[in-house]
């Protein structure tokens, strides 16, 4: 049984409680009402895995609306995660509950990043995939807000980043976004050196180490292994194209 049949079966919020499995239990509403099935274990990948959605969208919500409001932008953002996790009906509904719970009153931010990081231990690149998709969340509307700004930090800080490896991270995710969006040639460059975290005037083998510890940090299967959710294979699967058309893109222009 996969990961999301166990939290339908009961499994998630029985067994992990704290503030995490409160979330997943006011997401899922009524879906119990029918009756429950005995809790079933989680394995080590799959428990990861149901914790990484949970958090993942309730933190969304709770970026979105840090500023006072929640722009259309950062809903957008949202649904084209839902859109490349090819979410069903139900998981579908229960991640907007979820992004819904975080932007409520009072949610518990510290709480539930200290659960986060206790459940994905040293599970470093899933923690960065995680922290690129809340700045995807944070920049949704094209600027960064001194209330994102600083949330950021202290979302980082609690993951056990310092503020150097926050604004690398920042650089890569916006030389991402620019990258994607940019028409020029010269302005497209500049994006790509931004989104593999180099200088211009990098030595062709710093370039290509950059390349390849990015590749290895986004790769789909060793994400899934780590306990990111299969749903979002497709968005590590995006970001490694991404930073493969980037190399090619420098690498063309030094020949």
């Amino acid at each position: 049984m996969s990961w999301w049949g166990k939290v339908v079966g009961g499994a998630f919020w029985f067994m992990l409680g704290g503030p995490l499995g409160a979330l997943m239990g006011a997401a899922l509403g009524n879906y119990f009402d029918g009756g429950l099935e005995k809790p079933q274990g989680f394995g080590a990948t799959e428990r990861v895995q149901s914790v990484f959605f949970t958090t993942t969208f309730a933190i969304m919500g709770y970026i979105a609306k840090i500023d006072g409001k929640v722009a259309p932008d950062e809903i957008q953002i949202a649904e084209q995660v839902m859109q490349q996790m090819r979410l069903s009906a139900l998981q579908r509904r229960v991640a907007i509950n979820l992004f819904n719970e975080g932007k409520k009153d009072g949610f518990p931010v510290d709480e539930v990043l200290g659960q986060f990081r206790q459940e994905v231990s040293r599970r470093s690149n899933l923690i960065q995939m995680f922290l690129e998709i809340i700045i995807a969340t944070a920049f949704a509307d094209g600027s960064l807000h001194s209330a994102e700004q600083q949330l950021l930090e202290k979302i980082a800080h609690d993951l056990g980043y310092s503020q150097q490896q926050l604004k690398a991270l920042l650089g890569r995710v916006t030389g991402q976004e620019q990258f994607l969006n940019e028409n020029s040639f010269k302005d497209k460059l500049q994006a790509a050196h931004e989104l593999l975290g180099v200088n211009p005037g990098v030595a062709d083998a710093e370039l290509k180490k950059a390349y390849r510890r990015q590749m290895s940090q986004h790769h789909p299967d060793k994400l899934v292994a780590k306990g990111l959710p299969e749903e979002m294979m497709n968005i590590a699967a995006a970001k490694t194209r991404e930073i493969k058309a980037a190399y090619e893109l420098i690498a063309g222009q030094r020949k």
